[in-house]
This record gives structure tokens, C-alpha cells and sequence, in this order.
């Protein structure tokens, strides 16, 4: 028995089938298999019954599923207070949303190379709400996105938020919100949400509200005059600094942004724990250096 058979079945039995497990250690399905068939047979018990759609596990599976945590546990105690950083390998798979990828996000990859230089990253740029499905599907490692998840399984690490300011195109006067449409974060995020309720209440069904995941493309849109909208001013900054827009205020600012590190607290990784902290640390730097 070793602890790659025991490494193949303990996230067999997590995502409840071979394939999954194969994506997730980076093998092929067949490995996966040949894995859990010397397993059994060096243990002389079935382990899994197919179930509808996915594979369950068998009582003596059950018992072992226990074990199997505990050795593993104690492999990653091993790595975190004995091994060389350095020596880590593997894949990396990091989430974030565009607002920490517009900011602090480039320190982050920077540092995490320097602790972790043979590992490779591999980069998901999205809206929080699929990066939260991705995370607790297991497609992600890490993610940066407004959180916290409130889920039992995951941990949330908090990070700095990110005020949100009004700005306008310097062209524009005074702005009536009526009249111009406002553009704010993709309509599936909660800054949206917030935004249509407190101008519905505010304004009225005149308002209108454009929305869109890219914010590059929402912020060069306000300095074209076509709208105006809440963003956080360190994202703004290439704008105010060609004095292509400014800030204003139409009498409220929306809340600010939240974020958190998130993570699935099981199986325990010291590489994907750390790197939470990490990020917490380049964050807070970050934000010092780039006040709001």
C-alpha cells in the first residue's frame, strides 16, 4: 500500500468516480483504475459499488476512507514543517476575480513564484459566482472573488475591500442619473444587485443600467461620456491620470467590495493554505501602497 493509491482513493472517493479523479490528479483514467484495483486487491475488499451515476462507497470503503484522510493529514504536517518550499511540484489551479486581477494580483503571482518555483499556475479570470461553483466542484485550487463562500466545506481567508467611488467623463457637467445609463459589475454579481435596488429606490424606472464583466472596457465607456458608474479608484487611476474622467457624487456610494481567499478545507494542503496567507500578505501591502 502506498500513498499515491491511498492519494487516488481518497479523491475517488470525494468526486465520486474515476474520471473526475484523473482530471483532478492529472493521470490517466486508466491509472486511476489500476491504482484502486492493486489497492484492493492488496487489501483482499471491494471498496466501491456503482451507484446511479457515480461511484459509492462500500463499507469496508468507508472505513478506509477514514484511515486514508488521517495518513494523508499527516503527510501534509510532514511537508509543511519539514520540506523545502522550493521542492514543491505540481499544478497550481488559482481563481480571481477581474478586480483583483486589475490590482494586486501580478504581486501575488510574482511572490507565490519566488516561494513556490516549480510549481505551474494555471489562471482562471472570471465573475466570483462561477469561481465560488468552481471551488466547490474542485476545478479550483484557490480563489480570489467576493466572498466569504458560506459554505461549512470551505475556508475564507479575508482580504482588503476595495472602496467604490462615482466617476464621470471629464466632458460631461452635471450628471443626472435619469438620463445617463449607469454601468456597473456583471449583472450576476452582488454589486449589480445592490446598485439596481438602491436606484430603483432612489431614482426610479428611468434609471438604466448597463452591466458587463469586463471592467477595462465598463471604465473606457465612462471616459467616452456614454456612462457613468461606481468602481474602485485605484482601477480608475490610468483614467484620472490622463484626466479623461473624474469623480462625482450623485448623493450615496454603493457598499464596498469584499473579498476572501477561498479554498475547500479537505483535504488539508499546506501548498493551498499558505498560499491564502500569502495572498492576504501581498494583498495588504498592495493596498497600503495604493490607497483608496
Amino acid at each position: 500500500m502506498t500513498f499515491e493509491q491511498l492519494r487516488t482513493f481518497l479523491w475517488v472517493a470525494r468526486l465520486g468516480g474515476f474520471r473526475k479523479a484523473s482530471e483532478r490528479l492529472h493521470l490517466s483514467q486508466p491509472a486511476v483504475s489500476t491504482r484502486i484495483s492493486n489497492l484492493e486487491s492488496e487489501l483482499k475488499a471491494k471498496l466501491f459499488e456503482r451507484g446511479p451515476g457515480e461511484l459509492v462507497l462500500t463499507k469496508k470503503g468507508q472505513q478506509l476512507l477514514g484511515y486514508a484522510e488521517q495518513m494523508l493529514f499527516v503527510e501534509e504536517e510532514i511537508k509543511q514543517r519539514v520540506a523545502n518550499p522550493s521542492e514543491t511540484e505540481g499544478l497550481f489551479r488559482l481563481g480571481a476575480s477581474e478586480t483583483i486581477a486589475q490590482a494586486w494580483l501580478p504581486s501575488f503571482i510574482e511572490a507565490f513564484s519566488a516561494q513556490y518555483p516549480r510549481v505551474n499556475v494555471d489562471l482562471t479570470v472570471d465573475i466570483s459566482l462561477n469561481l465560488r461553483a468552481a471551488i466547490l466542484e474542485r476545478r479550483l485550487d484557490l480563489a480570489f472573488l467576493m466572498g466569504p463562500v458560506s459554505e461549512y466545506s470551505v475556508n475564507n481567508v479575508e482580504l482588503p475591500q476595495f472602496k467604490l467611488r462615482w466617476f464621470k467623463s471629464k466632458q460631461l457637467g452635471d450628471v443626472d442619473l435619469s438620463e445617463i445609463p449607469i454601468i456597473s459589475y456583471s449583472s450576476q454579481t452582488r454589486p449589480y444587485r445592490e446598485l439596481t435596488s438602491e436606484l430603483a429606490r432612489r431614482v426610479g424606472p428611468k434609471s438604466r443600467v448597463f452591466s458587463s464583466a469586463s471592467l477595462s472596457a465598463s471604465l473606457k465607456m465612462i471616459a467616452a461620456g456614454i456612462a457613468v458608474g461606481p468602481y474602485p479608484r485605484v482601477l480608475a487611476a490610468p483614467h484620472l491620470d490622463t484626466n479623461e474622467v473624474e469623480e462625482f457624487d450623485p448623493g450615496f456610494v454603493p457598499s464596498p467590495l469584499d473579498f476572501t481567499a477561498s479554498y475547500l478545507a479537505e483535504p488539508q494542503s499546506f501548498l493551498i493554505g499558505n498560499s491564502a496567507k500569502l495572498a492576504r500578505e501581498v494583498a495588504l501591502e498592495w493596498h497600503e501602497a495604493h490607497p483608496q
